[in-house]
């Protein structure tokens, strides 16, 4: 058994602005369980890179340790990757990101990585609107382990060994809000017309983007009573908006009925399309999503879609006000400038 790519693809095969094909965004191929939601998210974050005629090289993608944190294999093979250990994506991520701000960041987790042990750090990423888009491959469960609820199973859910969790979820949309986060979106794997808009609206934001994808566990939380399996999440999901992002190069022109949509302009000039609003949810208003959020919540259902973005964030480099130059290309002798600086600068303090 081969897990090698084929390397044929048709003659004829679309490229974006940049003259790359699809397949120049895909990696290795998945050893994921067949069926499993983690590879369309792989997969949605392939055609994002692809339509937005990302340059591989210039993104970083980075994850800890999970069954969704093998994904970063299985796309984007020509861009820069590091595996952390578990939980500590986020301080890896800050890190990279303070030393060289050219790159574009990718940080892949799970609930049981981020929600769990590696909770401490997901909360300081957000406290320091780290620029990085940070998708949440959220399954409910530990698939690495057999299964095992995870902190972001539902109460009363059922596992696949047919006892019901007894403990209250983590709702990472909702504490993501309470911690100021400035672009929050939840979306379903198996919604790519949701999912590839949210992604390339989230490496378009200047700050910490979460995306919370609900992700099911094909073999250990698919079952009949499981609220992250495929059946439940599609007879439950209720979006807050379609959503389509609109990129700066391109002009669209459309009709829609007066109240039925609102048009959110990013920093770069591009924007996101929401149609359909729901009367009672502002995306930019972040008490406004926390109330949509919990209405959802109490009537058991799974609010998807972009909750809330905050259309003037700083990113950490900006409130840091550092370099515009990356610290990977600042020359020695500025990063030692010699005793006769250092001596100056403690006078000025005397």
């Amino acid at each position: 058994m081969t897990f090698v790519r084929p390397t044929f693809r048709h003659p004829d095969s679309p490229v974006n602005k940049l003259g790359y094909t699809r397949k120049f965004y895909e990696g290795a191929l998945s050893t994921l369980c067949a069926g499993c939601g983690h590879d369309s998210v792989s997969g949605a974050i392939i055609q994002a890179c692809f339509e937005m005629a990302v340059e591989p090289h210039k993104v970083a993608k980075l994850s800890g340790i999970g069954c969704s944190s093998k994904t970063p294999t299985y796309f984007l093979s020509n861009s820069h990757g590091f595996n952390s250990v578990h939980g500590r994506m986020p301080s890896v991520a800050t890190g990279a990101y303070l030393a060289n701000r050219d790159l574009m960041y990718i940080g892949v987790s799970g609930d049981g990585d981020s929600a769990s042990i590696g909770m401490g750090q997901f909360v300081h990423a957000i406290r320091r609107n780290l620029n990085v888009t940070y998708i949440i491959m959220n399954n409910g469960c530990y698939g690495l382990t057999k299964g095992q609820d995870s902190a972001t199973a539902d109460f009363g859910s059922i596992g696949k060994a047919g006892s019901a969790n007894m403990f209250h979820a983590i709702d990472m949309c909702g504490l993501a809000l309470e911690l100021g986060a400035t672009f929050v979106a939840r979306s379903f794997s198996g919604d790519k017309h949701q999912l590839i808009p949210l992604i390339k609206a989230a490496m378009s934001h200047p700050g910490f983007a979460l995306i919370d994808v609900v992700s099911p566990c094909v073999t250990f939380n698919n079952n009949t009573g499981s609220t992250k399996s495929y059946d439940y999440t599609r007879e439950h999901v209720e979006a807050t908006a379609a959503v389509d992002f609109v990129p700066i190069m391109r002009e669209i022109t459309t009709e829609y009925n007066e109240g039925d949509s609102i048009e959110v302009v990013l920093h770069d000039g591009s924007s996101i399309h929401l149609n359909k609003l729901s009367n009672d949810w502002n995306p930019r208003d972040r008490h406004s999503a926390v109330n949509r959020l919990y209405q959802a919540k109490a009537a058991g259902d799974i609010l998807t879609g972009l909750l809330y973005i905050d259309t003037e964030s700083k990113d950490l480099h900006q409130l840091l006000n550092t370099t515009q130059q990356p610290l990977n290309q600042v020359p020695q002798e500025k990063l030692c400038p010699g005793s006769g600086v250092l001596e100056n600068i403690n006078a000025s303090m005397r």
